[in-house]
């Protein structure tokens, strides 16, 4: 008979950016547990407040399932004697097995131990692999407590640990299971006794927690958009922020608070960045989209005192509002180009001089990518101007109290001193993207400028050795180069990586030519995986990536294109048969020295036949290409694929006449770079 499986792990208040990937890693690894213990079940699932993380497993069988195994021995000539004696070996295999060497079986020239075992009681295995389950739970941060030398994210204060109503008793730092657990820190009536894992919802319910966090979010979500209408307006519900929130109460209630009409007069980003970053408040809007004197929070307990509570909150916005406004009137006193000299006194990074001189790079590099790209004529002054004072905000009080306002407050403080719109837009647009989802910069000035910062990030880290392994990313190198890429690609930019990291290496006055080769083959690798990962959630073929950045990903944008066509067309019966074709030219080509095709030699019709059809595909392939229309370009290439198959069925490549040989073979080569310029299709598996 099944039984449910409950474990609870009560710990005092879990960081709530901690609790959705613990919640994974525990329902994972149970799974992964049950699996290898071969103890069936039908449904997993975890659940979890700030106090608690529980794991519920449905209808987990009693007893393992039998295991029968083949174990593979000594070879036969090892294991007999002539005479069919088992050997010393055949003996120690059987003995090693549990079983009588009688019992060994004979198969392709092997002895094998045919090993039955029993499963075992799951109740009698539980305490072990619970206890197994709680030890190997990683968190980006532990703690030890008391005298124990256990490690984990909080102390743990209770277990409850049940296999259907009967407790499976362990020990953990200290705390011995039970099927004890604890309601609402406050709200709570005392110790809840649990039967079952049946009555754990209900039972918590009774004494107020949600301990389901997908049923907080749905209340939560409810509650504020309800209050927000009340109010005459919408919520603005950042998923993420409602996230953590989700897991900073157990019992969630709204309240709604209101600030003086006043502070309206800040930017509206200086009020929201307050409420939702500190406070974990929520703004709301009215109907013309103006941001509202109102917020909306949630209280982890009921509605008693709620008064009180609201009281509280308005008093620690008030102060914060304060504070904005104050940094906000005496950062208006200078202006935004007045404070790019103070920038000489904040470091950028070590041995690589000040944000002064950062800015100083900006302007030139921002100035290059421009006419680089072709796009000069969207004003290199106006970028110049941009690029030296996208850092100023960095000396203000606004941004030194509420460092998420950077680049936001530089903006504001732009058109307050007066600068062009495209200068303060593209101010902003410079830090974009600033996490994964986020927006990209739309100006053509702020994406240059936007790139440009990213990449005199990561090329002057990566200068200094500090490049991403692992999961180790302290500088958010690999966001911000994704956030390159993305921009190269929205932008349609045409331009050569190599060219770019080249002159960010100059204006970092990276001399060493040995250090400059290695430099660009890490930012290649570096920037290669980013667009690979970008590709792949585009569901392009794994092989079609593969082909496509064999031939080079220096300019971004043309191998994002050169791909999609290859995944449009690469599965049509055209396009099989093409690669094919072009695969066993490539072969041959290899042994090629040359290009250089002499018609001259061409006897035989076939071959001659052949070279008429690529320089026709050649000649239309070259426009194409051109026009970056690499569908066109494969269009052309799949009208080499007859031509080719009956070269290769009327012609010798390899004749002993050096002369005609090469020729021939410089001809595969020819139409080997002409498909190269598309794709390596030899990489492409065929369907």
């Amino acid at each position: 008979m099944a039984k449910d499986i409950l474990l609870e792990i009560g710990t005092e208040e879990i960081p709530a950016k901690f609790m959705p990937g613990a919640l994974k890693q525990l329902a994972e690894a149970a799974k992964d547990m049950l699996a290898a213990e071969r103890i069936g079940f039908s449904e997993i699932r975890t659940v979890g407040t700030p106090r608690r993380l529980a794991l519920i497993v449905r209808q987990a069988d009693e007893q393992q399932a039998d295991k029968r195994s083949e174990n593979k021995g000594p070879a036969v000539k090892i294991a007999y004697t002539e005479d069919g004696t088992p050997s010393k070996a055949a003996q120690g295999f059987a003995r090693g097995q549990g079983v009588d060497v009688s019992q060994l079986i004979v198969k392709d020239g092997y002895v094998y131990a045919i090993v039955e075992e029993t499963g075992r009681s799951v109740r009698e295995l539980l305490p072990q692999l619970l206890h197994s389950l709680i030890d190997n739970l990683n968190f980006p941060k532990n703690m030890r407590w008391g005298n124990s030398d256990m490690r984990f994210v909080r102390p743990i204060r209770w277990l409850v640990a049940l296999f259907g109503s009967d407790v499976i008793p362990f020990t953990v730092a200290g705390v011995a299971s039970g099927n004890i657990t604890r309601g609402h820190r406050f709200m709570s009536k005392g110790e809840i006794t649990l039967t079952s894992a049946d009555d754990y919802f209900s039972k918590l319910a009774e004494n107020h927690v949600m301990v389901d966090q997908d049923v907080r979010r749905t209340v939560i979500r409810e509650q504020i958009e309800k209050m927000a209408v009340s109010q005459g307006g919408t919520a603005s519900i950042d998923e993420d922020l409602l996230e953590e929130v989700i897991f900073l109460v157990e019992y969630p209630t709204s309240l709604c608070g209101r600030f003086e009409e006043k502070y309206l007069s800040l930017p509206p980003e200086a009020i929201i960045t307050p409420m939702r970053e500190h406070q974990r408040y929520f703004p709301v809007f009215g109907k013309d989209g103006k941001l509202l004197p109102v917020f909306i929070t949630i209280r982890n307990g009921g509605a008693d005192y709620i008064d009180i509570v609201r009281h509280g909150n308005e008093r620690v916005l008030r102060a914060r509002l304060d504070d904005a406004r104050f940094f906000f009137e005496e950062d208006q006193k200078v202006k935004l180009v007045d404070r790019v000299e103070k920038l000489k006194t904040i470091v950028f990074q070590d041995g690589l001089g000040t944000m002064y001189d950062k800015t100083k790079r900006l302007e030139e590099l921002t100035a290059f990518i421009l006419n680089h790209a072709g796009k000069a004529e969207t004003g290199v002054v106006s970028a110049r101007r941009a690029a030296y004072l996208a850092k100023a905000d960095l000396v203000t009080g606004m941004v030194n109290e509420f460092t998420e306002l950077q680049g936001v407050m530089g903006r504001e403080y732009a058109v307050l001193s007066g600068e062009d719109a495209v200068v303060a837009t593209a101010i902003y647009e410079h830090y974009l993207p600033r996490f994964a989802g986020d927006e990209l910069p739309q100006s053509a000035i702020g994406q240059a400028l936007s790139i440009a910062d990213k990449l005199d990030n990561i090329v002057a880290t990566f200068s200094r050795g500090l490049i991403p392994t692992g999961s180790q990313d302290p500088f958010a190198l690999r966001r911000q180069a994704l956030g390159v890429v993305n921009i190269l690609l929205q932008g349609q930019y045409q331009v050569s990586l190599e060219q770019l990291f080249n002159r960010t290496m100059d204006l970092l006055n990276i001399s060493s030519a040995e250090k400059r080769v290695k430099l660009i083959a890490d930012l290649q690798d570096f920037f290669r995986l980013r667009l690979k990962n970008i590709l792949a959630d585009e569901k392009i073929r794994y092989d079609i990536i593969d082909a496509v950045m064999a031939v080079g990903i220096d300019d971004v944008y043309d191998t994002w294109l050169r791909a999609k066509a290859v995944n449009a067309d690469g599965g049509t019966a055209a396009m099989q048969k093409a690669v094919q074709a072009l695969t066993r030219a490539a072969n041959l080509a290899k042994n090629a020295d040359s290009e250089h095709v002499d018609s001259a030699l061409l006897a035989n019709e076939a071959e001659a036949a052949l070279y008429e059809a690529y320089q026709q595909a050649d000649k239309k392939a070259a426009q194409l290409i051109n026009e970056r229309n690499y569908q066109g370009v494969l269009q052309e290439l799949t009208k080499l694929a007859e031509p080719i198959d009956v070269f290769f069925g009327a012609v010798m490549v390899m004749v002993e006449d050096q002369q005609v040989r090469n020729n021939r073979l410089a001809l595969l080569k020819s139409i080997t770079a002409l498909a190269q310029r598309v794709a390596d299709l030899s990489k492409i598996i065929a369907n």
